[in-house]
């Protein structure tokens, strides 16, 4: 068992590199096993737990796989195995994501119900769903799903509930080999789906509209493999912009697109951060007193549900209170009770959390709950007085990778401690 010793109280300031989106690379690697002849070559591949849970799940399916440094080959020229088992799945909810590959190159495939953070009710439904529509029959079993089909899939009009990033994602490679044209109405926006969307092109597909709320998939025969550049992490990006803001600190982040962080750049310029592009990077340099803002999370390009927890931590230290409400996951304030540990002032009612901001926070003993409010937890402990224990951190290295390594270099006090 491992933990994270933060001890607070140092502006923080230097420079810092954003790794490739895990949000992205998830899907493209999943996204690998269409393609029946050629090697897929996939740089600027995070190290992170979650993408070699998916590495060694695409090695169990008879895939070549190989990741150096951020490097990653994937040949999927012949599998063996058309199952996602329960030492896999119920580790991370993204591999789920090899089941429109495999449906739609082999006809059949086999996965377990997903796992991954519990922050909320995130059911496949809307996958199953767009599968049917592609003419695929769906049925449980022993905690399994199992999609077959006769032949192809069929490419058809599917119109989801919800803008699901998964579930567009899962369409969307099902899609690249069905026979016909297929519609995603009500799909997702987020630049994570362009960047898929990107790579299955690279591979031959014909996908358009990605980015917006209609994509238009007509389906090939056949895919082969492709070389990708992963897109810059979003989250990690916002994670260190709100270090700056609540240390009071100036760092500058390279590898950023800052289009693709709108939402969180405007909240951060509200409470009085001051965020100046430069090059390739952004310059965020907090402020002396820190205002209070309201946030209300929505789906792409509303401000994101994953850069929600970090924003709260921020928001303890303001001048004043703050409303949060967040309509994505029902159970994503976990990390309140976490932060209140620490001498922060927060009600939950239902989807709506009102932050009071405190003179200070005090160290304290934590849990990260999740990935996101691990993270929160993390920047708390940075701007907190004294030191803060936090446990349980398998679940931020899911998704950060070497993050106290890089906050270490910005200066923070940050160490990683195994116990028993």
């Amino acid at each position: 068992m491992e933990k994270l010793v933060v001890r607070g109280g140092k502006p923080l300031s230097g420079k810092v590199r954003v790794s490739g989106a895990k949000n992205a690379v998830l899907p493209i690697i999943a996204s690998a096993l269409l393609a029946e002849k050629g090697i897929c070559h996939i740089s600027g591949v995070p190290c992170l737990a979650d993408v070699e849970t998916l590495i060694d799940l695409l090695r169990f399916m008879g895939a070549e796989a190989a990741l150096e440094e951020e490097n990653l080959t994937v040949n999927a020229k012949t599998l063996t195995n058309t199952e996602a088992p329960y030492d896999y799945v119920s580790q991370m909810r993204a591999s789920f994501l090899v089941m429109g590959p495999l449906l739609a190159r082999y006809g059949h495939a086999k996965t377990f119900l997903p796992g991954g953070c519990k922050i909320g009710t995130r059911p496949i439904d809307l996958h199953l769903k767009g599968f049917v529509g592609l003419g695929a029959e769906i049925y449980r079993e022993n905690g399994f799903v199992v999609a077959k089909v006769k032949d192809r899939l069929k490419g058809g009009k599917i119109y989801l509930d919800f803008p699901s990033v998964g579930a567009t994602e899962n369409i969307m490679m099902a899609a690249a080999l069905a026979d016909g044209i297929t519609q995603i109405q009500n799909a997702a926006e987020e630049p994570e789906i362009v960047d898929l969307a990107n790579f299955l092109n690279a591979m031959g597909a014909r996908v358009t509209g990605a980015g917006t709320n209609v994509v238009v998939i007509e389906g090939q025969t056949s895919l082969k493999g492709a070389a990708h550049q992963v897109i810059p992490d979003r989250v990690e990006a916002g994670t260190y912009m709100v270090a700056a803001a609540l240390t009071g600190g100036e760092i500058y982040i390279e590898n950023v697109i800052t289009e693709h962080l709108k939402p969180v750049i405007a909240k951060l310029e509200e409470t009085g951060a001051k965020v100046q592009n430069g090059g390739s990077g952004v310059k965020v340099s907090g402020a002396e007193n820190i205002a209070p803002v309201n946030i209300q999370t929505l789906p792409y390009p509303g401000f994101p549900t994953d850069m929600q927890p970090q924003i709260t931590a921020l928001l303890t230290r303001a001048k004043g209170t703050s409303m949060i409400t967040e309509t994505v996951f029902e159970n994503r304030f976990m990390h309140i009770e976490e932060l209140s540990r620490m001498g922060a002032d927060i009600r939950v009612d239902g989807r709506v959390a009102v932050v009071k901001g405190v003179s200070e926070l005090n160290g304290a003993r934590v849990h990260a709950t999740d990935l996101r409010g691990g993270a929160a937890l993390i920047l708390a402990g940075l701007a907190a007085k004294g030191e803060t224990e936090i446990n349980f951190i398998h679940h931020i290295d899911r998704g950060y990778e070497k993050l106290e390594d890089k906050f270490c270099r910005l200066g923070a006090d940050i160490r990683r401690v195994s116990e028993g």
